[in-house]
């Protein structure tokens, strides 16, 4: 198609002035709007062009800058490969993985690389602390009555005003609010699904997805997934005659940390309404990008409300007060009904707290902050991983997010690595407990959500080690 070749002829292009040395090692590239004007391009095809760059290491983006060369260093690492599973319903669930390593949520004499989430450093606490303060004192109650089952107002209000950041137009009348976005996603199968029904997802997936669909009854089909661009479309295509449903995080997903392209978003919820197939989207990660600019989401997309936007404040703000949401289209009575019978409403005062932070202009502080720590982080730890894991490890380029995808030769068994991991106190997530098929048994997802430290970096280096004996030892 004319749209694919000119972004990969343009990619190709400025990707051999990097390797030539053309442009060389901190040079800083166009940004958005001249590679559009140099090339007379759309903003699409740019942003798809320095993607691509971006994932083969040649260009990183530096938040509030620009784009620039990257050291090609990274550039001979390789990128795990697309997903290859079976395109049949399974539900093979690693309970016994997935109970081992969630046991130590929480335990502090731990590192805990294990679990998609910001550590205290990360977290605004003493101002959430006065934003609860202050909440109770505004609401006439004080927080401790019923609030409306649609929930808090001002915060369904700061929701709609905030989804103009990634291509939505919502009104406050639009958004249910949840404990939390499991809670939201829960809602949604409750609400459109029944025992028997098929569920497509991402491969690998986040692990409660599937969870979640399977003591719902439902079947799960794995979906082929890019760690660059997410799910293959013409997978989709391929499987739409057998699914009922569709869960997809389309914003830097963990644990591959993909991104859709917006063609992408927009082919899959062309080809799901033309199916009458419901498409859940979880957006937790939207607002942990890396780059200058916010991703649209697939309900940017959305003509006919047949896509139900879920998101939280858990992976940005507050994983412990469960506010989350859902702009649920045209199933809103369905999802009403499913929280007044199973929640009745949700806590207002954690929600106008929340809703305060952000009407304030803070929580957009902190983000901008979080977004520049992340990306920090993510450098951090990719050097040391490059520099202490195995030779040929293969690693993921988010562009956001919180999760390295990292896969190993097959001769690592990562179920073995956590277990030698979790007796120096280490604990990672085997690749295993994200997905309901026997894959990904030799890669593990680390979270990088932990404040960088000697520590972090040590027990970095000590995940290599460990790995490295674990090669030899299979020799």
């Amino acid at each position: 198609m004319e749209h694919s070749y000119i972004y990969v002829t343009i990619a190709d292009a400025i990707a051999s002035q990097i390797r030539s040395s053309v442009l060389q090692e901190g040079d800083r590239l166009p940004s958005i709007r001249a590679l559009c004007s140099e090339y007379k391009i759309s903003m699409n095809t740019a942003k798809r062009i320095y993607q691509e760059l971006e994932a083969n290491a040649l260009i990183e983006v530096k938040p509030q800058s620009g784009y620039f060369v990257s050291n090609l260093f990274y550039a001979e690492v390789p990128i795990p490969e697309v997903s290859k599973p079976v395109l049949l319903a399974n539900n093979k669930e690693p309970k016994e993985i997935i109970r081992k390593v969630y046991s130590n949520m929480g335990n502090r004499d731990f590192t805990l690389f294990s679990y998609s989430t910001l550590y205290d450093g990360f977290l605004p606490s003493s101002k959430m602390k006065k934003e609860i303060v202050a909440a109770s004192r505004l609401l006439v109650d004080g927080g401790i009555e019923y609030d409306s089952v649609q929930g808090n107002l001002h915060l369904r209000r700061m929701i709609a005003h905030r989804a103009m950041t990634w291509g939505g137009t919502l009104k406050e009348e639009d958004i249910i609010t949840t404990n939390g976005s499991m809670s939201a996603i829960s809602l949604c199968m409750l609400a459109l699904g029944k025992p028997g029904d098929t569920i497509a997802i991402e491969s690998p997936c986040y692990p409660g997805i599937f969870q979640l669909a399977i003591d719902l009854g439902f079947k799960v089909l794995e979906l082929p997934t890019d760690p660059i661009t997410g799910i293959k479309v013409e997978a989709l295509e391929e499987a739409v005659e057998y699914i009922d449903l569709c869960l997809l995080i389309s914003n830097y997903n963990t644990p591959l940390g993909s991104c859709m392209p917006e063609e992408n978003k927009r082919a899959i919820v062309a080809l799901l309404d033309k199916h009458n197939i419901p498409l859940i989207e979880d957006d937790v990660y939207g607002d942990l990008y890396f780059g200058n600019h916010r991703p649209n989401c697939c309900k940017a997309f959305d003509k006919t409300g047949n896509v139900l936007w879920c998101s939280s404040v858990s992976k940005t703000l507050a994983p412990g007060y469960r506010v989350g949401w859902v702009c649920p289209g045209k199933y809103k009575d369905k999802i009403l009904h499913q929280k007044l019978v199973h929640a009745i409403s949700t806590p207002g005062l954690m929600q106008e707290a929340v809703a305060s932070f952000m009407k304030s202009g803070n929580y957009d502080k902190h983000l901008r902050k979080l977004r520049q720590n992340l990306y920090s982080n993510y450098q951090k730890y990719l050097n040391t991983i490059i520099t202490s894991f195995p030779i040929g490890t293969k690693v993921n380029r988010p562009q956001g997010g919180l999760s390295l995808w990292i896969e190993f030769d097959q001769r690592v068994q990562a179920m073995k690595l956590y277990d030698l991991a979790i007796a120096e106190k280490i604990s990672i997530a085997p690749g295993r407990m994200f997905t309901v098929q026997e894959q990904f048994e030799n890669c593990i997802r680390l979270c990088i959500g932990l404040p960088w430290s000697t520590e972090v970096e040590d027990k970095l280096v000590r995940i290599g080690e460990l790995s490295k004996q674990l090669l030899q030892e299979s020799r």
